[in-house]
């Protein structure tokens, strides 16, 4: 009797060992959440990283846009997920830490609702010229802007985008004054820059590098502390003068607060590898994007430093949007 009780609750123990085997993380597909419509630069970059994510793990990333309210809408959908693993959210700076301070109202505070897992890229911002322009540096188009006050423009993707914010930032350490010339997007920034109507502009690298690289455009100088690899000879506001002036986009992934922490420490670890691949570091880099890998706390400081850093810039500039 002893002995066939035994067997029973062997049994019934490897039941369970067998179950809780069967029901290891991930053991359905993982949804990851893309705030911004289809064939933008963070649908790009999450579809290139989901499948190099899957590719390197076997597991099924399914790719969701939920556009909307600025990036809002898939911030909010994930911050209201099951906090189970199967829901990650590619959130960007513009989302994560400047809509809270330009929108008049936010259902939720993305710094504190929702969980860091890792910064997967980053990318500076470019300050360009059209190639036959008089300004041949930055400095020459600053000290003409001091030498006639709101007499110097640049254009924008639009009032109150990060390299407006950028920008302001700038001319406050500078103590030089432009004018934003505030665009519906990059597209018609760079049309009026080709055409001569703006002396400059500040937008993505992205925007800028296939006019540099065919010769219609000249780069003045990047916002990162060192020069961007997707454009070399290009020069960081710190080399012209701007000591340690710093200001890159960023995009990484997050999920829902009270996701068990090995499943978030799981998740970065994995996407750690993805990173690395040497593939998806030159597919990115041809967009001017960096891989970037970290530990989630890392992720959790960069978050909360910028959040305080642009806020401030935000507010002392007055930037409001429609």
């Amino acid at each position: 009797m002893k002995t066939t009780r035994f067997v029973a609750v062997l049994l019934a123990l490897f039941a369970v060992v067998g179950t809780a085997w069967g029901q290891a993380y991930p053991n359905k597909p993982i949804r990851l959440i893309v705030p911004f419509p289809p064939g933008g630069g963070t649908d790009y970059v999450t579809r290139q990283v989901g499948a190099k994510l899957a590719e390197s793990t076997g597991w099924t990333i399914v790719i969701e846009n939920k556009a909307g309210a600025g990036g809002t809408i898939g911030l909010v959908e994930a911050a209201r997920a099951t906090p189970d693993g199967y829901t990650m959210v590619m959130g960007q700076a513009d989302n994560i830490v400047i809509a809270p301070a330009l929108q008049k109202s936010m259902p939720i505070n993305p710094v504190k609702d929702l969980t860091p897992v890792m910064q997967v890229v980053s990318s500076p911002f470019l300050f360009m010229a059209e190639a036959n322009s008089k300004y041949k540096t930055l400095n020459e188009l600053i000290a003409e802007a001091k030498a006639n006050p709101g007499k110097v423009s640049y254009g924008t993707a639009g009032n109150g985008t990060f390299t407006h914010l950028v920008m302001e930032l700038l001319q406050v350490t500078g103590n030089f004054k432009m004018v934003q010339v505030p665009y519906k997007g990059a597209t018609p920034a760079m049309t009026d820059l080709l055409g001569g109507h703006i002396p400059m502009a500040a937008l993505s690298i992205g925007s800028g590098m296939p006019g540099i690289q065919g010769g219609k455009l000249r780069g003045l100088a990047v916002t990162s502390i060192k020069r961007s690899p997707a454009l070399p000879d290009v020069p960081t506001l710190d080399e012209i003068g701007f000591k340690n002036f710093s200001a890159t986009g960023w995009l990484g992934i997050l999920v829902p607060n009270g996701t068990p922490p090995d499943i978030v420490a799981r998740l970065n670890a994995e996407l750690a590898k993805t990173m690395q691949n040497p593939e998806l570091r030159a597919t990115l880099l041809k967009q001017g994007i960096e891989t970037s890998t970290g530990t989630a706390q890392e992720f959790a400081t960069l978050m909360a430093n910028d959040t305080a850093k642009w806020h401030k810039i935000i507010q002392d500039a007055g930037i409001k949007t429609e």
